[in-house]
């Protein structure tokens, strides 16, 4: 499935999953943000969105990452009467916080219903 993802420079793609550590150690965990178009924001509206966004984290030394988080996006402005009629549309972010004993690689996925899967990666140090 690799060869689906997509990736690129997130100053100047709205689409790539943005990860910042916010905290690292190993008393208060991992606490990392993540957001679609740092630089550029992507749009919000019912015809195109961000449906959703996976977060993993692969400890380091590790075979496999573990799934940490996955996170839906269900507002984009439709209501009953119609496409972007409604005032609600969700911001695609999400802040996440677990535990490690150790560093690794987080990395992060998301889905535009228009230009699909997307990925973005960042190193983790304890």
């Amino acid at each position: 499935m690799k060869e689906l993802y997509q990736s690129g420079d997130w100053a100047r793609e709205k689409h790539v999953p943005v990860i910042e550590i916010i905290e690292a150690c190993p008393e208060n965990g991992i606490v990392a943000k993540v957001s679609i178009g740092k630089e550029i924001p992507h749009p919000n509206t019912t015809a195109h969105h961000i449906s959703w966004i996976d977060v993993y984290f692969k400890p380091e030394g590790g075979k496999f990452p573990y799934q940490v988080a996955r996170c839906e996006f269900s507002s984009h402005g439709a209501s009953a009467e119609g496409p972007d009629t409604s005032t609600l549309y969700t911001v695609p972010g999400v802040v996440i916080h677990f535990k490690s004993g150790k560093g690794g690689m987080l990395y992060a996925s998301s889905y535009c219903n228009i230009h699909g899967l997307w990925e973005g990666s960042k190193e983790v140090n304890i």
